[in-house]
């Protein structure tokens, strides 16, 4: 099987539970849903790094010729699109023999690989997701008929709101920050990466 890849850069992590953490953020290509509000380019391997690769190995070796920090625990960060669209057991076990913690983002409506050291589960307009559990559970916000609520009963150890970027992120923090008050077992995720300028 071979891998496409929009981007491979070095960088910290973002958003979340992990926000400031140095990360080799591997961008894979594709989605299989089509969200209104998708703010990421994940179309085409031409972004940096990116490209086709031939083998979980040449991949993960990509991967690793990133990073540029101590190789005593370096991570990297599998989204998309969806990721999961192609991320597998052999890649997974490709990239922890480079030492990787393997850090995911998935929309959780495709089922996991076995070993991923971090899971983030973010859904999208409605959609049911079947991984059920992990680590954190980061919903964008707000989102056209979607109750928060309905994630409280799936095992996850962190829930965030996120607001929606664009033109209304304005409004979507206000309305993300209240809803936070008024339901403290949600936390605010803010994208930083956006703040300060870098991917």
């Amino acid at each position: 099987m071979s891998y496409r890849v929009k981007e491979i850069v070095y960088t910290l992590q973002g958003e979340g539970a992990n926000s400031g953490k140095a990360v080799v953020l591997c961008r894979f290509e594709g989605c299989n849903l089509s969200c209104s509000f998708c703010d990421t380019d994940f179309k085409g391997i031409d972004g940096p790094g990116g490209g086709e690769f031939g083998s979980a190995g040449e991949l993960a070796e990509a991967v690793s010729e990133r990073w540029k920090g101590d190789m005593s625990h370096p991570r990297v960060l599998c989204t998309g699109g969806e990721p999961l669209l192609q991320l597998n057991g052999r890649l997974v076990e490709a990239l922890h023999l480079k030492g990787f913690e393997i850090m995911l983002e998935t929309n959780g409506t495709i089922e996991l690989p076995d070993g991923i050291d971090w899971v983030c589960v973010s859904p999208k307009e409605g959609r049911e997701p079947v991984v059920k559990e992990g680590n954190e559970l980061k919903l964008a916000y707000p989102q056209m008929n979607v109750d928060p609520a309905r994630y409280l009963s799936l095992d996850f150890e962190y829930f965030y709101l996120q607001p929606i970027s664009g033109i209304d992120l304005k409004s979507n923090t206000r309305q993300a920050v209240e809803y936070c008050l008024n339901n403290p077992r949600w936390a605010l995720s803010l994208q930083i990466h956006k703040y300060i300028g870098i991917p």
